[in-house]
């Protein structure tokens, strides 16, 4: 290491001592990277951990500006949480999907509270300091319902800060320029002029009409937990358009530019002129290499998908915090007003920390099979893909490629259907915008039939947890066996069988209820007390692990599995088959505790439901030939 870079690295590794970063730095430069850019990386990921700066490092020793000392931008937005951040989420899709994109939908819903500023790479850790202590200092004084007016010109919609809770906000983002210019050594200019919550900007003007309309659905005194971010950008590219790569390209000549699916691009539109058609010149996010790309291989990204959150502070509404009873002393020092008691709780509550390691509440996601076979295709289906052989063969690109092998032999698939192959695709889909809302599986647990091990798996292949979390099979989350057409237990695969058919399955899992305790037709009553026993049993065997279960069952499940966890008695038999014809293929429900509450409630899932419409059987003979 050279002795200018081992200085540097002493100077600072003294100031951060006993930090997680500290050995973070420490264990990059055991395996010989510069400091400077073992600094650059950690900035630039947000440091988190090893395997990111590695990672990041790895992607960038192609990058020729890896050696420039550019700093990072950073900025510290105030996020809503909770039903308001739910309901602005609705208007930012409706109104891009009723009105076009605007300016608005570059960024998530904010508050700007600190305007973009640098700041050294190697100086970044004590600007997770200032946020630390500026949000301990502020954590109850934020107001559990904020108080928002929506203002409307004819480039402008956004709700407007009322003064005394702006006033709130102001402070803290003053105390937080305060601090990160003291520890950080950086210029920090704080919000004070009207704080706003932009909801569009820069829209057609005949667009206005239908986005107040939009706008005037959110109640604005709708419950909010407020968020302080702290987000970092690349400051070379902020005028740039973010372009995302849809397709992987191999470059064919040597100035262009390798792109994998996913990949964010950033495009200087003023040089462009040059440029054969259908083709753009950029930088990789991901390498920070330059070069040509086809443009038709992407699509518009927006301009906060190459951000990088740092960190987050959770701030407590000041009536959460009021847990003493009016009757109460307060006490007063040096001319200000204590309540011990609250003070006391606000000791105890750990869920408003810098999110370096977040407290990750314990959720329940409760998740319908994927489209099964006999769905789409009818009883029929079984002998439709069967051979004069007996074998299987796949008459319809629905139908799955192959089939598992089973003990006695195809004819149990009859009552144990598997899944299509669009039920297939349905589910790995939905993995994998579990993993881009980064849900943090720890369990899972299916019902024995084949369509929901199937689900599971494939999920998991969506999560990329396939090898590392396997599927307990629970024979008390099948369905209510009155509904099975057979009107006996089906004939259920074996975990010996499904091994061998490469599912993960747990093995040296003991199950609360084995298949011979399932009763073929068994009364609603017995359904309703056979559900509540064996979630209450999953739940309670993870009091101390945090993380989400996951069980995939079947339509019934998500009403059935949901209640009793959240205390609600069981609906009327009549409603409940009502509701249950309703449940589309990977609906989902979701719970989390609240454990200072010691209760759980429902609310909404991480990712939406996945619509699509039908696709008839088409036979060209005699709608094109015969026609």
């Amino acid at each position: 290491m050279a002795v200018a870079e081992a200085q540097l690295y002493a100077k600072v590794a003294n100031k951060v001592k006993n930090r997680g970063t500290c050995s973070i730095v420490e264990h990059l430069l055991s395996m010989g990277f510069p400091v400077h850019t073992v600094q650059k990386a950690l900035a630039a990921t947000g440091q988190k951990t090893v395997e990111d700066a590695t990672k990041w490092l790895h992607s960038h020793c192609n990058d020729p500006s890896l050696d420039d000392p550019i700093p990072q931008e950073y900025a510290l937005y105030l996020c809503p949480s909770g039903p308001l951040h739910d309901k602005l989420q609705e208007f930012w899709r409706e109104s891009k999907r009723q009105c076009a994109k605007n300016r608005a939908h570059e960024i998530f819903p904010h508050i700007t509270l600190c305007d973009f500023f640098t700041c050294e790479d190697q100086k970044v850790e004590f600007l997770y300091e200032a946020l630390k202590k500026v949000g301990d200092r502020f954590l109850n004084t934020f107001p559990p319902v904020p108080s928002l007016s929506l203002h409307s010109s004819t480039s402008y919609l956004g709700f407007f800060v009322s003064d005394s809770h702006a006033n709130i906000m102001k402070e803290f983002a003053v105390a937080f320029a305060s601090e990160a210019s003291a520890l950080a050594d950086c210029h920090v200019k704080p919000c004070i002029k009207q704080l706003h919550l932009t909801l569009a900007h820069k829209f057609s003007p005949h667009h206005q009409k239908t986005l107040e309309q939009l706008a005037r659905s959110i109640n604005p005194g709708e419950g909010c937990q407020w968020i302080a971010t702290l987000y970092s950008r690349d400051m070379r590219f902020v005028h740039y358009q973010t372009l995302r790569a849809v397709f992987q390209y191999k470059p064919q000549n040597i100035d262009e530019l390798m792109l994998n699916a996913g990949d964010l691009i950033f495009v200087d539109r003023t040089q462009q002129s040059d440029v054969s058609e259908g083709w753009v010149i950029g930088t990789s996010h991901r390498t920070g290499c330059r070069g040509f790309l086809p443009e038709n291989y992407t699509e518009r990204a927006n301009e906060s998908d190459t951000w990088v959150k740092h960190r987050e502070y959770t701030l407590i509404p000041s009536s959460r915090l009021l847990t003493q009873d009016e009757s109460e002393p307060s006490a007063k020092l040096n001319g200000e007003v204590h309540n011990p008691v609250m003070m006391k709780s606000v000791t105890k509550m750990l869920a408003f920390q810098v999110s370096q390691n977040v407290t990750v509440r314990r959720g329940l996601l409760v998740m319908r099979h994927g489209e099964r076979l006999d769905q789409v295709f009818g009883k029929s289906w079984f002998q439709q893909c069967l051979m004069a052989d007996g074998k299987y063969q796949r008459v319809d690109l629905n139908f799955p490629t192959s089939l598992p092998k089973r003990k006695d032999g195809i004819k149990n698939y009859e009552y144990d259907p598997p899944l299509s192959y669009c039920g297939i695709f349905q589910s790995r889909l939905v993995g994998e915008a579990l993993l881009e809302k980064e849900v943090a599986v720890s369990s899972i647990y299916s019902s024995p039939a084949l369509r929901c091990i199937q689900t599971a798996h494939h999920v998991l292949q969506g999560l990329k947890l396939e090898k590392r979390i396997k599927i307990r099979l629970e024979p008390g989350l099948f369905e209510w066996t009155k509904w099975e057409a057979s009107k006996i237990i089906p004939t259920f695969m074996t975990p010996k069988e499904l091994t061998e058919a490469m599912y993960n399955i747990d093995t040296s899992y003991r199950c609360n209820i084995p298949v011979a305790s399932l009763v073929p037709s068994e009364s609603y009553e017995e359904y309703v007390s056979r559900c509540s026993a064996v979630i209450r049993q999953i739940v309670d065997a993870y009091t101390s692990e945090a993380g989400t279960i996951l069980i995939v069952g079947h339509g019934s499940s998500l009403d059935s599995f949901t209640r009793p966890v959240v205390g609600l008695p069981p609906r009327d038999s009549s409603e409940f088959a009502q509701l249950v014809r309703k449940v589309p293929s990977l609906g989902m429900c979701f719970c989390e505790e609240l454990k200072e509450e010691n209760r759980w409630e429902l609310i909404n899932p991480p990712v939406k439901t996945l619509t699509h419409g039908a696709n008839a059987a088409f036979n060209w003979r005699s709608g094109i030939l015969d026609g």
